[in-house]
């Protein structure tokens, strides 16, 4: 098409493709070249003097249309029933335009003044201009709890299971939502105390069977103390705050800045942009921007929600749920980067040579507004070459750039050698209801990589620039494996037919030697889980001593500052170094680092219990419908009292208790990580492969017992019991078999 559009087709060209207002883009899909472009500029300007669009930078954007994803504020419903809102961030000029509320049976039920993120889709030919799905409901912040729910003659109460809880909560009878004597419930507080003193409550969702998979979270969430309810100023504090605007930033609207998160992420706070260097002294070369949420702005030093994110140290992740650092409203709102709506960051702009080597960047504090928020998925398929309708149009000058960036940021990495772990990670699928839909290992894409290899260079760069502005910081410090590790690593390794150096400074690239020797092997998930268990396990401090396993000198959590304190930390830092704020670090802050670092690492451990905790809980209650039933998996683990299996089709690490493993006296060595027959000299040793049966499976505490059934391929005799229940005979003799000849027992080559 050579002719210049309609004024209608342009309009309607803008409404349909908000994310490409650029005239380039408007040219491009008319198919205006050469001279024909003055017209259109004519065109544009004309619509634009007319008040039919606003000109911002290079780009034209209808200025009364909202954003795809908005934050609205119910008002209530109408006298026909029907809900309606209004957004809560309008930049027009005129009056703000009608949202209609269209709720799915699965949606929870809504109320005037009640604050929700929804997206939406423009309608035409009614009397609304909108339409809107909820995404979820943000804001509110009544007292909860988890209890078990007693029924009386008139409502009931619900009893809390947290010990430090004694107090009973009164539910009337039109505040049950039908729960069932006995069953797990959460509540949330329903007014003022009732009759004896006891306070108020209404059931708002029913967790069923209290050792149900529903319920595992909120009780892992109790059993590890993980705060999970913002006190009322924490809420109030995050209400009052209000959007962040351009001044004292540097415009970066005009950047497309996209987020690419996983599929059922509930924030983004950190974009990414790529293009070719354009100095012809760095031939080859890409400029990278990174861009985080600005999170400094809304939590500032003291506040009542600085206090709580410090508390909370940083975000807890379940299967079915999040607990959150910040309230939803930054969380999910502000502090978010939703697209096509302006948000505050932290950006820097760094500069590669062809091998992927950074050879400077920049920090600014500014403003920008993503063009699209994008998941793994739908990247990696874009690249692949089966774009969908939202990637199409960034294909060429947006994804493709970036992976261009990516594949010389990996030879980068291939030349520092960081320790390269393949590792699966399990992903527990639920079911609308909370029970277990499946348990599959998460795929590793190149659209995983490329945001963590972006993310580990801003990081890097965070650091660096603080080092030399002379700024404390928190770094993320990981220290290389003490020599007792080391040596059982070399045992394992060498007892699986592989070597690890010896007589000379560890470094990464030994272990991925090691690693990559394995590889394709039998061993090769055994080497990879001993190396892991090898590892110190990294933490925060104001120390400079490196990251062990990333192989750099300098390293610090910048990128994540919506979950994590630490990295609010480091915004503060890089505040206080540029001079772009009151909302710096202050002095008092500088003295508490070494605190405050010991702090969020215990919070951080914290959280990985509850979320391995509620994991191995939704594996045994996935597991518990096939009890009796025949696995495959392989041994991971060796103690005194029994054997731990790694199953191979969930991930799932069971116990072989001694007393089922076989009817003799099994020898325990510990620093051969082997069990020895006292009769028949049966060796069992890690990384064995093993046929078990199901025995048991509580998803109360998550516990799964085993029976061993073959070793190797070959048949074991099933234990049983000695007469009077008493153990199997210790035979003196081979009971004082030297460590050395169970060693030579041990050691095998099964390659």
């Amino acid at each position: 098409m050579s002719k210049i559009p309609t004024r209608a087709e342009i309009l309607e060209w803008i409404e349909q493709n908000p994310t490409l207002t650029a005239k380039r883009d408007i040219a491009k899909a008319f198919g205006i070249k050469g001279a024909a472009r003055i017209d259109l500029k004519r065109v544009l300007k004309e619509l634009e003097e007319e008040g039919h669009l606003e000109k911002r930078k290079r780009s034209y954007q209808d200025p009364d249309r909202l954003p795809p994803v908005s934050v609205l504020l119910v008002t209530g419903p109408d006298s026909q029933g029907d809900l309606f809102a209004k957004p809560m961030e309008w930049h027009g000029e005129g009056k703000e335009p009608s949202v209609l509320v269209i709720p799915r049976a699965s949606d929870p039920a809504l109320g005037e003044g009640d604050r929700i993120l929804a997206r939406l889709t423009v309608v035409k030919n009614e009397d609304h201009h909108y339409e809107a799905r909820l995404i979820r409901r943000i804001g509110t912040n009544p007292k909860k709890l988890l209890g078990i729910f007693r029924k009386k003659s008139e409502g009931g109460r619900i009893v809390p299971i947290d010990k430090g809880l004694d107090r009973e909560w009164i539910v009337a009878e039109g505040a049950t939502h039908g729960a069932k004597d006995g069953e797990l419930v959460e509540g949330e507080q329903a007014g003022p105390k009732g009759r004896m003193g006891l306070p108020k409550a209404r059931i708002i969702e029913r967790l069923g069977d209290p050792s149900a998979p529903k319920a595992v979270s909120l009780i892992a969430i109790h059993q590890h103390g993980i705060p999970d309810e913002f006190p009322d100023d924490v809420i109030a504090e995050a209400d009052r705050a209000k959007p962040v605007g351009l001044k004292g930033r540097e415009d970066l609207r005009d950047l497309p800045l996209i987020t690419i998160d996983p599929s059922d992420a509930r924030d983004h706070d950190d974009a990414c942009y790529a293009h070719a260097d354009e100095d012809p002294k760095n031939e080859g070369g890409h400029v990278v921007w990174v861009a985080i949420a600005d999170v400094a702005a809304y939590v500032t030093p003291g506040s009542a929600l600085d206090r709580e994110a410090r508390k909370r140290g940083n975000s807890t992740y379940f299967p079915d749920r999040v607990v959150p650092m910040l309230p939803d409203r930054l969380s999910g709102d502000l502090c978010s980067l939703h697209e096509g709506v302006p948000r505050a960051c932290i950006a820097v702009r760094m500069v590669l040579d062809a091998k992927g080597n950074k050879l400077s960047h920049k920090f600014v504090r500014g403003l920008m507004r993503s063009p699209a928020s994008l998941n793994y998925e739908e990247v990696q398929n874009a690249i692949d070459g089966n774009p969908n309708d939202r990637c199409g149009p960034l294909l060429e000058p947006v994804l493709k750039p970036l992976y261009a960036a990516y594949h010389a940021l990996v030879k980068a990495r291939n030349a520092r050698q960081p320790l390269d772990l393949d590792l699966p990670e399990r992903r527990v699928v639920l079911d609308e209801d909370g029970t277990v839909k499946s348990i599959n290992f998460k795929d590793r894409l190149d659209a995983h990589r490329l945001i963590e290899e972006f993310m580990v260079l801003a990081n890097v760069a965070a650091a660096e620039t603080l080092l030399s502005k002379k700024v404390p910081l928190l770094f993320r410090i990981h220290e290389e494996p003490t020599q007792e590790k080391l040596k059982s690593l070399r045992e394992t390794a060498e007892a699986a037919g592989f070597t690890l150096a010896k007589g000379q400074v560890l470094q990464t690239a030994h272990l991925n030697k090691l690693l990559h020797d394995a590889a394709g092997s039998d061993d090769a998930e055994l080497i990879n889980l001993t190396t892991l268990r090898s590892m110190t396990q990294a933490y925060y401090g104001p120390q400079h001593t490196g990251h062990f396993g990333l192989a750099l000198r300098s390293y610090a959590h910048f990128t994540s500052p919506i979950r994590r304190y630490s990295d609010l930390i480091v915004h503060r830092a890089l505040i206080t170094a540029h001079g772009w704020g009151k909302d710096g670090l202050r002095p008092e802050d500088y003295d508490a680092l070494e605190q405050t670092g010991a702090h969020i690492s215990d919070t951080e451990r914290r959280s990985m219990m509850a979320e391995r905790d509620t994991t191995d809980r939704y594996l045994a209650s996935y597991l518990s419908e096939r009890v009796g039933n025949e696995f495959q998996g392989r041994v991971s683990g060796i103690a005194r009292f029994g054997v731990f299996v790694k199953l191979d089709e969930t991930g799932a690490d069971g116990l072989l208790p001694m007393r089922s493993i076989g009817n003799e006296y099994f020898h325990y060595d510990g620093e051969t990580q082997s069990l020895m027959g006292a009769d028949t000299g049966m060796v069992i040793s890690l990384g064995q492969r093993v046929t078990v049966r199901l025995a048991e499976a509580v998803p109360v505490t998550g516990g799964i017992a085993l029976e061993l059934l073959e070793l190797e391929g070959a048949k074991v005799p099933q234990g049983r019991q000695s007469p009077a229940g008493r153990s199997p005979r210790r035979k003196s003799a081979k009971g004082k078999r030297k460590k050395d000849k169970i060693k030579r027992k041990v050691s095998r080559t099964r390659r």
